[in-house]
């Protein structure tokens, strides 16, 4: 088992109004939206300010081209990486953390996330399925693991903060009539994924492995809803230990990065189309970035479909289960003295908030492009959706080699074998159940999610 609190502490109540300001959930909202706003009032005042900075590396066979673009395109370069230091700057500086240390920080992440794009746009990268996202990772678990890591480098490696605000802008390429559409199969499947998995491995936990009941749903909560966030947010709920909480991020990670490289394999030697390939991922994997990944080694239908069964469906299961297990916690493990009871704000409390600015991002792209001609909507994917998307993709690279750089493999390696075994059993029921309703019983249905 880990002997380190890992940083993180159980999500506490939110606060009041402090929290819209104060709080990282909320910052990634006002981060995506106020990005998607700015793209918006530069597209309206007839500024390609947007196209200029959302730098996206073209695919090459030789260097020389990726090297001419780089210098070609160096203007742009610069001004993403400033556009990327305000923001994320700003919202680093309220939430409490010193610039002094995020600049130097970002500036390092920047100028490897640069070079990881310029490598993972490579045809050699792209025929042995290392692109950029999972480049990213693959680089950065070999430096965080083999290289001392400077200090003012934790302000900066912030990857729950970079997913949060990449799924927000996610939202802009999603429209929400798509949403509307296929949101109510992805909440029934991912409502037969959650329960199922998170039932497997609490009783796992308890019946098989003797863990601690918190324990036990802490762990169920990482492995069937989504991952980190849910591990901090029920066990917050239950009042797990810190150590568990730990446990469970790590057991997260571990099985994340597994799935990053075997799903997609598995997926190629089957042939899975990519629209039932991405709702597989969206059951299977155990984090919002890992998904996102191995859904963007396969293509742009696959990142759709996955963020609809992950974001739309798991996602928004967290609050439920907050307040589900606060309830169980409070009354049937906990011998209250002082009458205290769950109460309804629990849902809110812990509901993640970058998932109302994903759908605010959608309805608001949406109605912008339903109110005008077709010749209108394709300046409007050209000038806005399309630098939206590029900018999504830098973030979420930014994550990977953010989770890449503060994973260490002997942390993962003494987490003790009982949770290990408690979580690899709610896997071993989650993989071959998310294959069988993405690909089997809903497959026709996902192929046509476009």
């Amino acid at each position: 088992m880990s002997n380190t609190s890992c940083g993180i502490a159980p999500t506490k109540p939110s606060g009041g109004w402090s929290a819209l300001w104060q709080k990282e959930d909320y910052w990634a909202v006002w981060l995506g939206l106020g990005l998607v706003a700015v793209a918006i009032l530069l597209w309206l005042t007839g500024s390609t300010f947007m196209k200029y900075v959302a730098i996206s590396v073209p695919a090459y066979t030789d260097f020389s081209k990726a090297t001419g673009f780089v210098v070609s395109n160096l203007g742009g370069i610069i001004s993403l990486y400033l556009l990327f230091l305000i923001i994320f700057g700003v919202a680093v500086k309220i939430l409490g953390h010193k610039l002094s240390e995020f600049i130097p920080g970002f500036t390092l992440l920047y100028v490897m996330s640069l070079i990881v794009t310029v490598l993972g746009s490579w045809s050699v990268m792209k025929r042995f399925n290392l692109e950029a996202p999972l480049l990213a990772l693959a680089v950065g678990l070999i430096v965080g693991n083999f290289v001392k890591m400077p200090k003012f480098m934790d302000s900066a490696l912030r990857s729950e903060f970079f997913v949060k605000t990449a799924i927000v802008l996610m939202g802009a390429a999603l429209p929400f009539t798509l949403i509307m559409q296929a949101g109510p199969t992805a909440f029934v499947q991912a409502t037969i994924i959650a329960v199922t998995t998170f039932l497997t491995i609490y009783w796992a936990g308890t019946r098989l492995f003797g863990l601690d009941k918190r324990f036990a749903a802490t762990l169920a909560a990482g492995g069937s809803i989504c991952g980190v966030s849910a591990s901090i947010a029920i066990g917050g709920s239950v009042k797990s230990e810190k150590q568990h909480v730990c446990v469970a991020i790590s057991l997260v990670i571990v099985w994340a990065i597994v799935m990053i490289f075997a799903l997609p394999i598995f997926i190629k030697i089957f042939g899975i189309p990519a629209g039932p390939s991405g709702a597989w991922i969206g059951t299977s994997e155990f984090a919002d970035g890992a998904g996102m990944a191995a859904a963007a080694s396969i293509n742009e239908q696959a990142i759709k479909t996955f963020t609809l069964m992950k974001v739309v469906g798991r996602d928004m299961f967290v609050g439920i289960w907050c307040f589900i297990m606060a309830y169980i916690s409070i009354t049937k493990w906990e011998k209250k003295t002082d009458g205290t009871k769950p109460n309804a704000g629990e849902i809110w409390t812990r509901f993640p908030k970058f998932v109302l600015g994903f759908f605010l991002a959608s309805i608001i792209i949406t109605v912008l492009v339903a109110n005008v001609d077709a010749a209108t909507s394709k300046v409007i994917t050209a000038q806005i959706i399309a630098p939206l998307t590029a900018l999504r993709g830098w973030a979420f690279i930014f994550t990977f080699l953010s989770i890449g750089f503060t994973t260490r493999f002997k942390d993962l390696t003494s987490v003790g074998w009982k949770p290990f075994a408690a979580f690899t059993t709610g896997v071993l029921v989650n993989v071959p159940l998310g294959y069988l309703l993405s690909v089997v019983v809903m497959g026709g249905y996902w192929a046509l999610v476009k």
